[in-house]
This record gives C-alpha cells, sequence and structure tokens, in this order.
C-alpha cells in the first residue's frame, strides 16, 4: 500500500487507515454492528479481536491507526497491540482525538455513551490520558469534532495550549462535522493565535451521499494541511447493510461486477484528490479485506455515482442512528 507525507506534516501515513470507532466499546451506531459482534461485548474480547484486526490491517500495509479519548477503551486496546508488536519506532502513525469522554458504563443500552467539552481543561487532563495508553506512538491530536457552533475555534486558551503541543512536537488537527462542516474548515483555515495557525490536518466526513466538505477540503489541502476522510461508508449506509435507491446504483455500477459496494464507496473518497487517508470503520476480517480492495480500484473522479444527499438531510439521518 503506497505511503506518503500527510500533508506538510512529517507523519507517513498510507492511502487507507484503520479507526477504531467501532472497535473500543460495546455500541456504536453503524448498522449491522449487532452481526457483526455477536453477544460477547466483554472488554476482553473487544481487546482480542481489535489485536486481531489491528494484525490484519499492518499485513495488509495500513500505518495509519484512528483513535480517540471518547472510543471506550480503544487506546488501551491499541496501547497494548503496540508494546505487543514491539514496531520500531515511525513504523505507524497514530492519530487521536480529545473533546469527548466516554461515559457509557461499558453498556449497549446505555442512555448517555459519551459527553462533549471541548474546554482547555478537557484538553489538559486528556492528553495526558493519551498519553499514559500510546506514549511516544501518538503523532497527531485532533479537537474532536468541532463545530461553529462550539466556539472552539474562537477559545484562545484552548488553541494556545494547541501551539504549545505543536511547538513541543505533537502535530495538531482537527475533526469537523454536521451539515456546517465546510464552514468550519473555512473558520479554521483562518484561525490564529498569536499570530500563527495551529492546525496541520482535517479530519472531515465525506461519502457519496455527503459530499458538502469537497471544495473545503480542497483548499485546506492547497494550504498544507493533511485531510483524512471519515465515515466513507456513512455508517453502513454504503455496504450492503444499507438500503435504498443509492445501493441500487451502486449495484448497478460497471465496477460492481468486479468488487463489493464498500469497496466502490471507499474508492470513491481514495479518488478525491485532496484525500491523503481514508479510513476504513471495519470490525471483521472479512470487511477489513473487502474493504482494502477499494485500493486497487481507480476511476475519474466525475464518473463516480451521483447520489449526494443535502447535508441537512443526510445529517437528520445520521442523528436517528441507534447505537446498538
Amino acid at each position: 500500500m503506497r505511503t506518503h507525507k500527510l500533508g506538510s506534516t512529517d507523519l507517513v501515513a498510507t492511502q487507507l487507515g484503520l479507526g477504531l470507532a467501532a472497535l473500543g466499546r460495546p455500541a456504536y451506531i453503524n448498522l449491522g454492528r449487532a452481526h457483526d459482534l455477536g453477544s460477547d461485548r466483554s472488554a476482553s474480547e473487544l481487546e482480542r479481536r481489535s489485536h486481531e484486526m489491528l494484525d490484519a490491517a499492518y499485513a495488509a500495509g495500513i500505518r495509519y491507526i484512528d483513535t480517540a479519548r471518547s472510543y471506550g477503551m480503544a487506546e488501551a486496546f491499541l496501547g497494548s497491540w503496540l508494546l505487543n508488536r514491539e514496531l520500531p519506532v515511525g513504523e505507524m502513525t497514530i492519530g487521536s482525538k480529545w473533546g469527548y469522554t466516554y461515559v457509557g458504563s461499558w453498556r449497549v443500552d446505555a442512555s448517555v455513551h459519551e459527553l462533549k467539552d471541548l474546554s482547555v481543561d478537557t484538553l489538559r487532563r486528556q492528553i495526558v490520558e493519551s498519553r499514559q495508553q500510546l506514549g511516544h506512538w501518538l503523532r497527531l491530536y485532533q479537537i474532536h469534532s468541532a463545530t461553529l457552533e462550539s466556539r472552539v475555534l474562537e477559545d484562545a486558551a484552548v488553541l494556545r495550549e494547541l501551539a504549545q503541543l505543536r511547538s513541543a512536537g505533537l502535530a495538531i488537527g482537527l475533526t469537523v462535522t454536521g451539515p456546517r462542516q465546510a464552514d468550519t474548515i473555512r473558520d479554521a483555515l483562518r484561525t490564529t493565535v498569536d499570530g500563527h495557525n495551529p492546525f496541520q490536518v482535517v479530519q472531515a466526513t465525506w461519502n457519496l451521499l455527503e459530499t458538502s466538505a469537497g471544495e473545503a477540503l480542497s483548499e485546506a489541502k492547497a494550504f498544507g494541511w493533511g485531510v483524512i476522510v471519515k465515515e466513507a461508508l456513512a455508517n453502513g449506509r454504503l455496504t450492503d447493510n444499507g438500503s435504498g435507491e443509492h445501493i441500487g446504483a451502486l449495484k448497478r455500477d460497471d465496477l460492481a461486477r468486479e468488487t463489493s459496494i464498500d469497496a466502490l464507496a471507499l474508492a470513491a473518497a481514495l479518488s478525491q484528490p485532496w484525500a491523503d487517508v481514508v479510513l476504513s470503520g471495519a470490525v471483521t476480517l472479512e470487511q477489513l479485506h473487502s474493504n482494502v480492495a477499494a485500493v486497487a480500484l481507480t476511476r475519474d473522479v466525475s464518473d463516480w455515482p451521483k447520489m449526494a444527499e443535502s447535508p441537512a438531510e443526510y445529517w437528520n439521518h445520521r442523528s436517528m442512528l441507534a447505537w446498538q
């Protein structure tokens, strides 16, 4: 799998990365999760599965792993895998995120699974926690789900803390979410603290159903930022677990004879000229191997099926997905 620098940072990444959002905790919003994980959601079983998936991802050539403080025990599972593998320094690039705290008590039916707090106090607490789990492997630290409404990009204390972490050698980024992703990215591009922009990487949702951030991501790439794509499979809506006309359109696609629906959807994201890394959220070996097939699919960016929803429609649908 091809490796390259992540934007203007010195971080090495691969076209495809592995995200641990669905592996580090018993419940998540991806369609088909009950079937994928089965009934055993114990911490020991999810750690075993996480290690199995990380082994397979490494064997497939994946060298970028995405995690977060709020992904249950994902940082701990990743940290124990890194210790067990004894990989050389620099062999993997690890990115994590701060701003949400997992509060689900390891229950699938928890009334609340995570709480958002983008204050400087949370940043100071969670960077310590992330480093306890990941040590020197932590190379990129991102604001988790920055939005205009959160006003985190106006918080001078947060921005100065991030700038200090960057000056100490940690790459700094942000992830964005919601129907105004593009506006948030452009606001971040204009953000400065003491005359400098603290960010080097942006992570955004882009998929065939939600393309609204594309132009802003192109601008971020031109600015020198690394660009990471999350939710390229729309939380399972662009897989065999999905339904609707968009699935029919993908099944009728010429490339569908050669590959799976999920590989097609990932290939669409990989084909975007601004995309440095596209994350797989696979939780089974079958899913991972199917996802990896996407890197071999090539097509002009203008030839993918047009099926985008309005941002409001897409994010409203996402907000109704049940934790399962």
